[in-house]
Formats: C-alpha cells, structure tokens, sequence
C-alpha cells in the first residue's frame, strides 16, 4: 500500500507534499482486526534509476540462494509437524515456539507496549519460528523474535 495519499512519502526527491497529519490519517484507516492478518509489513524506500536499472553494485543473495534456503525451511517444517507454520493452532505454536527466558519476557514487553491481540501474539511466534526455520535454528531464539516484532511494526501511528 501507498504510504500516504500521494505515494510520494518518504521520496528523496520531495515530491510528497501530505503533512504527517494527513500521512498518519491515512495510515488510520486501516482498522487493527486487519492489520492483525497481516504477518510481515515492511517500510521499502523508493529505488533509484540506477537501483532499478541494475547498474548498481548489487549486494545479496540471489533469487536461486533465497528460494533454496526457503524450501530447505518448507522442509524442516513438514518434517517437525507435518504442516507449515501458517497452518499451526494455537497449542502447536505453543509446543513448537517455545522461547528461552529471554525471549519470552522480550515477547511479553512487546505485546504490552503494542498492545497486541492473541492473534498478533501467535503470528509473531509463527514469524518466529519461521525466521529460526530460514537459518537452520533448532528453535527460535531473542534474535529471530526481535527480528519478527520489527516485521510487526510498520503501520504503527502511535
């Protein structure tokens, strides 16, 4: 989605001409029940000619890299609990994302401060239990939770 009316929010160049108020309006719009199906909402800046032209120096994995760690991860899933993470309840998130001390009272400050729903709650551990699956992790640990609560905080307005 558009990060304000125009589109132009955040363009290096200037062109938005919203203010914050009219930008967190928009924002405002979207009611939380909706937000809280969607798992991953990431801010992604405007590219450059050149970034779009593929002149710049190019830095990452391929496309062949990422889609071979993630069927790795697709697999080690089916293999653990016969389904993917998406499709857990909320009794086999609780068996399969468990968290150390650290990463549950990093949960638990999280949820307070968002305010989250139960439903934000388990999908931030589905996330991740994923984002552990990506990088061979037995189990999810504080780094692959921070990392899934950052994925969560996108269109916060407060």
């Amino acid at each position: 989605m558009n990060p304000c009316p125009c589109g132009w929010r955040g363009d290096p160049n200037g062109r938005c001409r919203c203010t914050p108020e009219i930008a967190t309006r928009y924002l405002r719009k979207l009611s939380g029940p909706l937000l809280d199906r969607i798992d991953i909402q990431i801010e992604l800046p405007a590219l450059s000619p050149a970034e779009l032209s593929g002149r710049s120096a190019s830095i990452g994995e391929t496309s062949a890299v990422v889609a071979r760690r993630v069927a790795n991860a697709r697999d080690r899933q089916l293999e653990r609990q016969g389904k993917t993470n998406r499709e857990l309840d909320g009794r086999e998130v609780d068996a399969v994302c468990r968290l150390d001390a650290t990463g549950e009272a990093l949960l638990r400050e999280a949820g307070e401060r968002f305010g989250w729903s139960a439903r934000a709650y388990y999908r931030v551990l589905k996330v991740a239990r994923t984002i552990a699956d990506l990088a061979a992790a037995d189990s999810p640990t504080a780094a692959h939770l921070a990392e899934a609560i950052q994925y969560r905080r996108a269109f916060t307005t407060a």
